[in-house]
């Protein structure tokens, strides 16, 4: 039996940011996770740091997103400097091609301080003459940034070895047990781990990891597709929103199309339906992609919950669990403000933001 200070159960870039907060307040952490670290919805995403529009999430959502849009720059600086890996920030801007709030815009922008320019159709063929022309306005969030977000967990899995902290890979919890109102102990199937304290951060699996110690937890998977071209670089510079889906531009040339947004409980495998849907909104949009090589079909699952409002912080019927899970489609967003408050919690910290929005039921 291997004893920790915390154990996370998870390892993706909410149990790995929340790991290396810990691990900087002088806690020793182990981290577990079912399969290999980093490889589920964290790696799956687009890498957008915002959500798509923003202006139609609840201020609990928003909270977090600002928080970690303003650290994320120099927590890659801080990734560069540490492991020698550049995950790539680049604020290229999103372009949403159908806004049909003007007036919702305006105000949440004006109200939140985020620049927004309205770009009329004859401005937008100059701005990104490779995109089919459009008869209506967009509007450009020119601080809208982007990471490549599996180069982005490749460094963060760097830097949390560094830092000494064990990760046990393809170690699926069997069972948590619970005595007492406090969780002593989890079989894994790599062994059994004992721990101070314990979090779990598992994602679209974080009610079926929890099982009957919280039957009710509405988190549930969303499976999302992907597809990646590779194409000649410049075809577009900003992110490009039209409906729910969106294309982004790489430095190298690649671009990625997303997503769907599917009910099919814990299947991630990606399909020819999928892959059709992707494709003919890419070549609307953007018809040199219908010449370019589809380098890369994919499928993740995202941690839907009520409103998109991830849970973070103590399970009230035990007095040493704590979740960070139900982050839907912003989790890449919001990690580092996830991470910094479930961490404030646990250490006893005043909160980077009221708790209470995020409160587990």
């Amino acid at each position: 039996m291997k004893s920790t200070d915390v154990l996370i159960i998870g390892a993706g870039i909410s149990g790995l940011l929340a790991a290396r907060e810990l691990a900087a307040a002088g806690r020793s952490v182990r981290i577990v996770d079912k399969g290999p670290a980093g490889r589920e919805s964290s790696w799956a995403g687009g890498g957008i740091l915002s959500p798509l529009r923003p202006w139609r999430m609840p201020e609990a959502v928003t909270a977090l997103c600002a928080w970690s849009q303003q650290c994320y720059p120099g927590l890659v600086e801080e990734l560069l400097e540490s492991t020698g890996l550049d995950p790539e920030w680049r604020q290229s801007g999103l372009l949403i091609l159908d806004p049909e709030e003007p007036a919702a815009i305006d105000a949440w922008c004006a109200a939140h301080g985020v620049r927004r320019e309205w770009i009329e159709p004859a401005a937008l063929a100059s701005l990104e003459p490779r995109l089919a022309p459009s008869s209506r306005p967009a509007i450009r969030l020119p601080g809208v940034a982007q990471v490549r977000n599996p180069r982005l967990l490749r460094a963060i899995l760097a830097d949390v070895r560094r830092l000494g902290i064990a990760i046990e890979e393809d170690a699926a919890v069997t069972a948590i047990e619970a005595r007492d109102g406090r969780v002593s102990r989890v079989a894994t199937a790599k062994g059994v781990f004992v721990a101070e304290t314990y979090l779990v951060t598992a994602g679209a699996w974080s009610a079926e990891v929890l099982g009957a110690l919280l039957p009710n937890l509405p988190v549930v998977p969303v499976k999302g597709q992907m597809l990646a071209f590779q194409a000649s670089g410049g075809l577009v510079e900003h992110i490009v929103l039209a409906g729910d889906r969106y294309l982004i531009p790489r430095r190298d040339g690649i671009v990625l199309c997303g997503s769907t947004v599917e009910q099919r409980q814990f299947d991630k495998v990606p399909d020819v339906e999928g892959r059709r849907i992707l494709l003919e909104f890419a070549c609307r949009w953007l018809s040199a992609l219908a010449d370019a090589e589809v380098v890369g079909h994919w499928a993740g699952l995202r941690p839907g919950s009520p409103e998109g409002i991830p849970f973070i912080g103590p399970v009230p019927s035990f007095a040493n669990l704590y979740l960070s899970c139900g982050h839907f489609r912003n989790g890449l967003t919001m990690a580092p403000a996830s991470a910094r408050l479930v961490a404030d919690l646990i250490l006893g910290r005043p909160p980077i933001v009221p708790a209470q929005p995020y409160g587990v039921p």
